[in-house]
């Protein structure tokens, strides 16, 4: 479906057969690492603000992917679509509410895969989304060898476990509290990683190829994290936004209203208007000092994992592999959370650091204590910038693994259990990145209930879906269009266009300054009717992007 809109990728592919047959042969164990709701905001990717050496450590021995995009940016779909390489259209699943194989088809997941090729395949914490959207059992036993673990201590994470200034508990968004005085004395970041600990220990000496998955629920609200991570970020040290207010040209279908957020009690007390607040820059400050606090704790935990595997000399034979589902605004045009097609939800790490590719048979993780005196700064000298994508996660996994990489999906590839509408990204550690390259583009999506703010506006089930906010981001664009959908034919009308969005990111990188012109997209729609039917949605937007850019790409020209 999607292959064919960044055309130069087959002839780079054949590039990656260039990889000795010894290395494609050697099968390597797999370390799966996932964040939750975790944005760029990490060292590696330039934050000057956030304290994450394990992770920046990582990432100064492996591939880096400034610019890889989620397909939605929400829990469960996000997940799904990177987990068996296919788009949220593709899974059908764009809420919580239904099981891909039963609803959609029966597609083959990545940990799937490698359980078929004999790894003993591993899942601890929050892998999958769990509840409706995996059959309630994580996929259990299709994708895993054993049963998923899930750290007892989450049951708390919606309950009244956060105390206020009123010396009660409630159920806050800003909840940094005293572990020991947690119901067992632990959070579940910790069991989780405690989990995975033993798991590997188990693995160490068994001879079995493993792959295992450890998915964090950090950074994710609310901020139920040890207090001693809030003292890395004074609140006076603080910043907000550099873009806090709902820009003036963004069409209303287009914002959400962040009601996880309204839900909790100190943020109800604050009596917020909706659906575009604001919420009071105090207490903003403290949001994105909780945020960042809770990245931090999280990269602990990441740092434990890969001292781990150096303490059990796996580093040589095991790849791992960081990222996170989506993203979350902090408080950029207005909006928290999710729940957008903005760069800021959609953009995620991705990180692949490869025994003998991108690091040395010797190298190391040695645990780093972030409360340490000493300060700690890596070269990140491995990175692409080209756009990629989470379902293009599978395939590149697989292929560095030691395994094949699953084929290319058919334009409709509903009865195929086994294929990948992404790319295989191989070729970029053994011949790095040269140029620039236009035709790389990255496609989200984010569906709606009508076309201005409502409860619902966040996550509606699909029975209220009445608008898809499709979303294409090239090197220098976000263009995004506001089509009719279907709910119940999950059809698209291409001629039912309720809003666009256009940013010129060179220009605009916080994507503030909405150049979409009515006027501009009827005459396009217009030189647009004769294009087959049969063309898929992404090659007709990346047509239009091309037709809508013509003059601005020659007058930028003729400036420069």
């Amino acid at each position: 479906m999607y292959q064919c809109v960044r055309i130069w990728l087959p002839v780079l592919f054949l590039l990656s057969l260039a990889l000795p047959v010894s290395t494609r042969r050697e099968r390597r164990n797999v370390l799966f690492i996932m964040a939750d709701d975790l944005r760029t905001s990490l060292g590696c990717y330039g934050d000057t603000v956030v304290k994450s050496p394990n992770i920046d450590q990582l990432a100064s021995k492996s591939n880096v992917f400034l610019n890889a995009y989620a397909q939605q940016a929400v829990c469960a779909p996000s997940r799904i679509s990177m987990l068996t390489s296919r788009r949220p259209d593709t899974t059908r699943l764009y809420d919580f509410n239904s099981y891909w194989r039963v609803h959609a088809g029966n597609y083959t997941t990545m940990p799937q895969y490698f359980k078929s090729k004999g790894y003993h395949t591993m899942s601890v914490g929050k892998v999958f989304h769990p509840g409706v959207a995996s059959n309630h059992t994580d996929d259990f036993p299709y994708s895993w060898s054993i049963p998923a673990f899930h750290p007892p201590s989450f049951r708390y994470e919606k309950e009244k476990m956060c105390k206020g200034e009123d010396g009660e508990l409630h159920t806050n968004l800003l909840c940094a509290v005293n572990v020991t005085e947690q119901p067992g004395g632990t959070l579940p970041d910790l069991e989780s990683t405690e989990e995975a600990v033993r798991l590997l220990k188990s693995q160490a000496n068994d001879g079995t190829p493993f792959f295992l998955a450890v998915g964090f629920h950090k950074p994710h609200i609310p901020f139920r994290i040890p207090q001693e991570f809030l003292s890395l970020y004074p609140i006076d040290q603080m910043t907000l936004a550099p873009d806090p207010m709902v820009p003036k040209l963004l069409p209303p279908v287009a914002y959400n209203p962040w009601l996880d957020v309204r839900k909790r009690d100190d943020v109800q007390r604050l009596n917020i208007s909706f659906p575009y607040g604001p919420i009071p820059k105090d207490f903003q400050l403290r949001i994105r000092q909780h945020y960042y606090a809770a990245v931090s704790y999280m990269d602990a935990q990441v740092g434990r994992l890969l001292s781990t595997l150096d303490e059990l000399r796996l580093a040589e034979s095991t790849m791992v592999v960081f990222t996170s589902d989506h993203g979350w605004s902090l408080g950029e045009h207005g909006e928290w959370a999710k729940y957008s097609n903005f760069d800021v939800t959609t953009r995620v790490p991705l990180i692949f650091c490869v025994p003998g590719i991108t690091t040395l048979r010797n190298s190391s993780f040695p645990f780093i204590d972030v409360f340490s005196q000493s300060k700690h700064s890596f070269n990140i000298t491995k990175v692409i910038r080209n756009m990629v994508e989470l379902v293009d996660v599978f395939p590149t996994t697989s292929y560095l693994a030691g395994l094949r990489a699953p084929k290319p999906c058919p334009d409709v590839s509903f009865q195929e259990e086994l294929c990948s509408e992404g790319d295989n990204l191989a070729y970029t550690f053994r011949h790095g990145e040269r140029r620039e390259h236009e035709e790389a583009i990255s496609f989200s999506q984010y569906p709606r209930p009508a076309d201005t703010p409502q409860v619902n506006s966040d996550l509606p089930d699909l029975k209220d879906i009445k608008i898809m906010g499709y979303s294409l981001r090239s090197w220098d664009y976000r263009y995004t269009l506001w089509l009719g959908f279907n709910p119940q034919t999950f059809q698209v009308n291409v001629s039912d266009v309720h809003a666009g969005e256009l940013y010129m990111t060179a220009d605009d990188p916080g994507q503030d300054e909405n150049i979409y012109s009515d006027s501009d997209h009827s005459v396009l729609h217009r030189k647009m009717a004769s294009l087959p039917h049969t063309m898929s949605l992404q090659v007709k937007m990346r047509l239009q992007l091309l037709y809508l850019t013509a003059g601005m790409k020659t007058n930028r020209k003729k400036v420069g």
